[in-house]
């Protein structure tokens, strides 16, 4: 059984009426000729450093773990499950590598106290190298 080319030809294909053709800007107010500037406020809090978040420990864990290496990054106070799982998932992002969420601690496969680091002071929190 032989198929029909089921497409439609399209170069000298009409597609009907512009409905904006027949439109003219006549009456219409001139745009900006810059954006307006921003507030006072936005650019005070941009150019301050964020406001420390707290302490958080960076610990390199073998125990328990059939000889593998974790990275565990704990001690989170005041921040919410869903953005200790967003924090994860960037640090996952920016190592390559699987890790989890579990008690309120992220644990990253491999040793990746680095790349941890840097990204949990991007976000605000003090990371401080704790343990082995």
């Amino acid at each position: 059984m032989k198929r029909k080319n089921s497409h439609l030809p399209t170069e000298a294909a009409s597609f009907g009426h512009n409905p904006f053709a027949h439109l003219s800007s006549e009456g219409l107010p001139p745009a900006p000729a810059s954006p307006p500037p921003a507030p006072e406020s936005n650019v005070s809090r941009s150019s301050r450093p964020p406001k420390s978040r707290g302490r958080v420990d960076i610990v390199r864990e073998k125990a328990h773990r059939g000889g593998k290496i974790v990275t565990v990054i704990r001690g989170f106070v005041g921040i919410g499950h869903p953005e200790i799982e967003s924090l994860a998932k960037a640090i996952q992002k920016s190592c390559g590598t699987g890790g989890t969420v579990k008690d309120g601690q992220i644990e990253i496969q491999g040793d990746r106290r680095d790349e941890a680091a840097r990204i949990l002071t991007e976000a605000g929190f003090k990371p401080v190298f704790a343990g082995g």
